[in-house]
């Protein structure tokens, strides 16, 4: 008997071949930069976020000193701010499906806020992070390197 593999072709049997996708977001409150590692030249996608910019300029007081203030209303701004986050991490869902292990970088705390929607709200998406990260603002060069070394460290951790 004969052994065989269930390719005809060398080619075949390289495509069927396991591959992991990688894929690096680097994000903030204005957009996302996403980067997947494949063996072409990736792309580097931005997505644009609808956050508005929210600077609170205080409240007015009556011509008389001992008057009536108004309150600037922090809450309403921060609930719609809320809910633009969720649309915008929404939106990054559909890149995050297509890769098999995602690592979430950037500024401040937007990063874990999209770590912290996605175990919310998209458990199967979630289980693909591997790591939630502080960085700095970054040319689209450097974000392509970040990501480059990160999994270089991570596969090399293994």
């Amino acid at each position: 008997m004969r052994n065989c593999r269930p390719y005809d072709r060398v080619d075949d049997y390289k495509e069927e071949s396991i591959m992991t996708k990688r894929m690096g977001i680097w994000i903030d409150k204005r957009q996302a930069k996403v980067y997947p590692l494949t063996t072409e030249e990736p792309a580097l996608t931005t997505l644009a976020s609808d956050v508005d910019e929210y600077n609170p300029i205080g409240g007015s007081r009556s011509a008389r000193s001992d008057g009536p203030q108004d309150v600037v209303q922090d809450s309403k701004y921060t609930q719609r701010e809320k809910q633009q986050l969720k649309d915008f991490f929404a939106r990054l869902t559909d890149p995050i499906a297509e890769a098999d292990e995602v690592v979430i970088f950037g500024p401040a705390q937007t990063g874990q806020k999209l770590a912290d929607e996605l175990q919310a709200h998209y458990k199967h998406l979630a289980d693909k992070v591997v790591g939630v990260e502080k960085a700095d603002s970054m040319t689209d060069n450097q974000i392509k390197a970040w990501v480059k070394s990160y999994f270089a460290n991570q596969t090399q951790a293994d």
